[in-house]
């Protein structure tokens, strides 16, 4: 393209493949934010979701507003992957079907650039069937794969998935030289990645239907667990401040209809008098009414009397608690951020404000290397006791983690030589004591009339 002329730049979000997946407020967040800053910046952004619930194509699209924004995707069933045949499941493209994207493609202008996000690292193989559809229909636009696929298995995502360049790391500051590199369009930065405040919007608004807001206040976490990759992912803490975070609530209420907003930070209490306080204060003082959920967990011992009572007022409605497991004396070397007081005392309040234990759910990792299943049953009636919702959650072994080593020990699959051998579904740490049958009883077990 000329240099002096603006770029038309597409998003995608790919498809999945995987033995399970569901919409539980997912969006691609990261992708969007670029999309805000390049928009901007004056350059034409498109947006093509391939997981898109909502699709004008459809014949029987659901309805807006069901399940707090959740929903089931499209699936088709395909081929598993080699090394995977042995799994009892069946094995799905989940999203769009593969016509519908080629009729996305050709009936839009051609870009100048495409940005393809990425999420788990198992999720590769949806990744590349993405990138291979939109490269048969656009061969010689550039295509950038980013994300957190992208960041924790870079060089196998360079050889392996078809992108004409990958860029790992955050893509904030990046962006705009990437896109002068490769358009020739070369605007002037008036934003910095270190002040979030000073991004744009994220550009949601290209949704087909916004079902539900995801909200990013903070970035960063102060803890360091085991098994968690935020703090690689990014090692600096930064806060937005809570009047911006009012103004986006606002905002995409009032202009867009939204009422579920689900939280995506790590650290989302901490610090709770400054941030989180003034934030519900704000929305309160706004007279909205909407419902707040918290998928990425809470942690515990930031949870107060006030705390709890200001969520309950302010609307929250799922809560997630990041427990892991309730044996307290051993998990030192797992991570450090409650304690059995500390989780018994939280409960307490949440219960006191009026949430039921329906609304309220403790996550707890299974599958985790060398762990026994006795330990997740007793984790199950821990949390059953203290009035609340056992949530289970397959532990995925992730690149960089202090876990890893131990995780790539323990496991009969080379966890290093492919990611697909992480999916959580597979328990790859744990596939002798863990199975399908074994999780349906322990969910059984976790049921609130078990």
């Amino acid at each position: 393209m000329p240099r002096s002329s603006v770029p038309h730049i597409l998003l995608v979000n790919p498809w999945i493949h995987d033995f399970a997946a569901y919409d539980f407020w997912a969006a691609p967040l990261g992708l969007f934010t670029l999309g805000g800053i390049l928009r901007d910046h004056g350059a034409r952004v498109s947006f093509i979701d391939c997981l898109d619930r909502f699709h004008p194509l459809q014949t029987k699209p659901p309805i807006p507003g069901q399940r707090c924004g959740r929903g089931p995707y499209l699936k088709t069933i395909i081929p598993k992957p080699a090394g995977l045949a042995d799994i009892p499941r069946n094995y799905c493209r989940y999203g769009i079907s593969p016509e519908w994207l080629r009729h996305d493609l050709t009936t839009m202008p051609t870009p100048d650039l495409v940005l393809v996000t990425s999420l788990m690292t198992y999720w590769y193989p949806g990744v590349r069937e993405t990138i291979q559809a939109i490269k048969t229909v656009l061969p010689h636009v550039p295509l950038v794969l980013g994300g957190i696929y992208a960041t924790l298995c870079s060089e196998h995502a360079e050889r392996h998935c078809g992108a004409d360049h990958v860029l790992s790391g955050p893509g904030e500051g990046a962006i705009l030289p990437l896109a002068a590199r490769l358009t020739g369009w070369s605007p002037t930065p008036h934003h910095d990645p270190a002040d979030l405040d000073t991004l744009p919007r994220p550009a949601l608004d290209l949704a087909h239907h916004l079902a539900h807001v995801p909200l990013l206040t903070s970035r960063g976490c102060p803890f360091q667990c085991a098994y968690c990759a935020s703090h690689h992912l990014q090692p600096n803490c930064l806060r937005r401040s809570p009047a911006a975070v009012v103004d986006e609530i606002i905002h995409w209420h009032r202009s867009h209809g939204v009422t579920d907003f689900a939280f995506y930070d790590d650290a989302l209490l901490v610090d709770a008098e400054n941030h989180i306080v003034p934030i519900l204060d704000g929305v309160l003082a706004a007279g909205i009414t909407v419902r707040f959920h918290t998928p990425n967990a809470l942690h515990i011992r930031n949870i107060t009397r006030p705390v709890a009572e200001l969520m309950r007022r302010a609307g929250f409605h799922t809560i997630r608690l990041g427990l892991e497991t309730t044996a307290f004396e051993g998990r030192q070397a797992m991570d450090r951020k409650v304690t059995e007081a500390e989780f018994l005392r939280a409960v307490g309040y949440l219960r006191a404000a009026g949430f039921p234990a329906d609304q309220v759910g403790a996550y707890l990792l299974a599958g985790l290397p060398d762990q026994d299943i006795a330990a997740v049953e007793t984790s199950i009636a821990v949390v059953k006791a203290a009035g609340v919702t056992p949530v289970i959650a397959h532990y995925t072994p992730i690149p960089h983690t202090a876990m890893w080593p131990a995780a790539v020990a323990a496991s009969r699959y080379d966890l290093a030589a492919d990611p697909i051998f992480t999916n959580n579904a597979i328990f790859p740490c744990q596939s002798e004591r863990f199975s399908w049958e074994v999780l349906t009883r322990l969910k059984q077990l976790a049921s609130r009339h078990a």
